[in-house]
């Protein structure tokens, strides 16, 4: 029984590799959008009620222990999101892969054993 689990963890990997290998370009962060008010006087961001300047779009992220964030051009709006989902779904696949791969170093220690 052990020996067809760790086959059927062995092909999960690989397709597991697969899909990983599949992914495109990636990028870590969260999308925002944001509205701004500016300094003149009379601009119609302080009228009543006010119409602030915007949308601008903004990826803020954490990479290495740093925090940044980045504007995006509206017209890079779908390769940016698409970015965000690609990275999204690599690390659900990573931790899959960890998981299987735990679970097939544990079946192969105990059928080692005397």
């Amino acid at each position: 029984m052990d020996a067809k689990r760790e086959v059927q963890i062995e092909r999960q990997i690989e397709k597991v590799k697969r899909q990983l290998a599949a992914l495109g370009d990636l990028r870590p962060g969260s999308l925002s959008t944001q509205f701004n008010v500016c300094g003149s006087p009379g601009c119609r961001c302080k009228a009543t009620p006010p119409e602030k300047h915007g949308p601008y779009y903004q990826v803020s992220f954490t990479r290495k222990g740093k925090g940044s964030s980045k504007f995006i051009r509206k017209e890079d709006l779908p390769a940016i999101r698409k970015q965000l989902k690609n990275y999204e779904t690599m690390k659900i696949l990573v931790d899959q892969w960890i998981d299987l791969a735990t679970e097939l170093s544990n079946l192969r220690i105990t059928r080692n054993r005397p």
